[in-house]
C-alpha cells in the first residue's frame, strides 16, 4: 500500500490534494483548513514515515504538534496559533513567523524555534526540551517550569519578556538575552514571583526585583552553560555569538525552596 493508500485510510480522499510528497518530505498546504483537520494530517504523515513536514500558509491554527512523539521535523510557515507544542516529546517544529499563546504548553521533550514573537505563557509548565524565541514573549513566560533528574529545560528568549517571568518556577532554566533592547536593566515587574527551583539568567541588570529572590552577578561556571545555550540560540537565527554573549549577565535564584510553606503548612 503506498502513500496516498495508507492517508486515505487515515483522513479520507479529500485532503490529499493537499499533500504534496517529495521522498521522506511532505508539503501541506493548510490555508483554510481546520485545526483538527490539519492536526489529524500531520499526525498520519507522521505515522506514514514521513521524516520533514512542510506546512504553509498556517493562520492561527491550533495545538499544532501536541502530544507528538514521533522524532520528525516539522516546518511551519505562518502564524500557528495556541498550544503549539503542547505535550509533546520527539518533534523539532520550526516556526519561521510568530507563534500565539501557550507555545510549548507542558513540552516533554524536543525542539520548538520560533523565528519571531511569541505570545503570552511561552514554555507553560515546561518538563524538558529547549524553546527558542528569536524575538520577545509576553506576560508570565516559564511559568511554573520543572524538572526531574536528566530533564531540563530550557526557554531562550532573544528579545526581552513581559511581566511574572518564571512566576512559581520549580526547575529548568530561562535566559533572556534582551539584543533588541536598549536599555541595560531588564525591566519586567514581578520576576520569580513564588519561584522555589531553577535558574533565571537576564543579560544587563535588574530593576524590578521581588522579595523572594536574590540576583547576583553570573559566575564563570555559570557563563560557561549561557554559552552554550547562546551558541545554540545563534546557529538557529544565524545571529553572532561574541555580541549576544557581551555584557553583563545577572542570575536569579529563588531564597527558599517552600517559598509558601508558612501560609499553606502547619
Amino acid at each position: 500500500m503506498g502513500y496516498a493508500e495508507e492517508l486515505v485510510a487515515d483522513i479520507g480522499q479529500k485532503f490529499l490534494s493537499r499533500v504534496m510528497p517529495k521522498g521522506s518530505i511532505y508539503s501541506v498546504e493548510a490555508s483554510g483548513l481546520h485545526y483538527r483537520d490539519l492536526n489529524t494530517l500531520l499526525r498520519a504523515l507522521g505515522n506514514n514515515g514521513a521524516k520533514k513536514i512542510e506546512v504553509h500558509n498556517i493562520y492561527g491554527q491550533r495545538y499544532i504538534g501536541t502530544g507528538f512523539d514521533q522524532k520528525i521535523i516539522v516546518e511551519l510557515f505562518g502564524t500557528p496559533g495556541n498550544d503549539l507544542g503542547a505535550f509533546m516529546s520527539g518533534p523539532k517544529i520550526f516556526v519561521h513567523g510568530n507563534a500565539q499563546d501557550c507555545c510549548g504548553n507542558t513540552m516533554d521533550g524536543g525542539l520548538i524555534v520560533v523565528h519571531g514573537h511569541v505570545g503570552d505563557i511561552a514554555g507553560y509548565s515546561m518538563r524538558d526540551g529547549k524553546l527558542f524565541v528569536r524575538d520577545d514573549v509576553g506576560y508570565r513566560a516559564g511559568i511554573h517550569m520543572k524538572e526531574y533528574r536528566d530533564k531540563q529545560p530550557a526557554l531562550v528568549v532573544g528579545g526581552t519578556a513581559g511581566d511574572f517571568l518564571g512566576e512559581y518556577m520549580a526547575g529548568g532554566v530561562i535566559l533572556v538575552l534582551g539584543l533588541n533592547s536598549e536599555n541595560e536593566k531588564f525591566r519586567a515587574r514581578y520576576v520569580g514571583t513564588g519561584m522555589h527551583g531553577g535558574i533565571i539568567f537576564v543579560r544587563g541588570e535588574m530593576s524590578n526585583l521581588m522579595s523572594g529572590v536574590k540576583a547576583l552577578e553570573a559566575n564563570e561556571e555559570d557563563m560557561k552553560f549561557v554559552e552554550g545555550l547562546v551558541r545554540e540560540f545563534c546557529f538557529y537565527f544565524g545571529l553572532d555569538v561574541d555580541d549576544a554573549l557581551d555584557g553583563k549577565f545577572t542570575k536569579i535564584t529563588p531564597v527558599n525552596l517552600r517559598p509558601y510553606g508558612n501560609l499553606y503548612a502547619y
